[in-house]
């Protein structure tokens, strides 16, 4: 089970993750080893848990983030550009940015300016060649809008429950492309949804496991910690 995969280091959560079998691509086994969550996270790093980072937000369990990375490695290579929506503590973001190889470029996006220096701080910490040479942009925006300057994307990740889904997010992702996004109200029934572009522009969305996350917001909702 998920939660059996707690280890002592870095090394051990990723391990048990792919002994788990929720990591099976040595892509992703990569990235999660590249990317040290003990910089992202403050308290039991590699516990294998969601926390809070305030704000209303949440660090996702490491094997939600096992999860996410393999639902979207298949279309991330070397030279993919790649939004987060609600990147948090840019700690997914890191990881896409390993993925997505030296000349790729992963924007993170949030609306909480905390959460946005929350993020640079913690991948200047671990990966600092990421924001200087570019290949990582953390920006402050409502995140349901995308990032329309660096569309379109091969890879789109939200971070928290929409609902409805914007349609922006689907305009800006590439053909070919594949967001995995949450779906539902803050409150009921909560679903994660893999929607893909196909060559002529139609999106097909596939459920693929049931969730519970914190709803997708803008600046003007009041969240606890501000």
């Amino acid at each position: 089970m998920a939660w059996r995969c707690t280890g002592s280091s870095n090394a051990e959560l990723v391990r048990n993750l792919a002994r788990a079998r929720i990591i099976t691509k040595p892509a992703v086994e990569q990235a999660m080893l590249a990317v040290d969550r003990a910089n992202y996270c403050s308290h039991q790093p590699y516990t294998d848990a969601p926390f809070s980072i305030q704000y209303g937000a949440t660090i996702s369990a490491p094997h939600m983030h096992a999860f996410a990375l393999e639902a979207l490695c298949d279309v991330i290579h070397e030279g993919s550009r790649v939004l987060d929506v609600g990147c948090g503590s840019g700690y997914l973001t890191a990881c896409f940015a390993a993925l997505a190889g030296e000349t790729g470029k992963v924007v993170g996006i949030e609306h909480i300016p905390q959460l946005v220096q929350l993020s640079q701080h913690n991948i200047a910490k671990d990966h600092p060649e990421l924001l200087e040479n570019g290949r990582v942009d953390i920006v402050q925006g409502d995140g349901r809008n995308g990032y329309a300057a660096e569309a379109p994307y091969e890879a789109i990740h939200v971070g928290a429950a929409a609902y409805p889904v914007p349609q922006a997010l689907l305009d800006q992702l590439k053909v070919g492309g594949r967001m995995m996004v949450p779906v539902g109200p803050c409150r009921g029934d909560q679903a994660v949804f893999i929607y893909t572009k196909n060559e002529r522009g139609e999106i097909t969305k596939q459920r693929w496991m049931d969730v519970r996350y914190v709803p997708l917001t803008d600046a003007s909702k009041q969240l606890e910690g501000q």
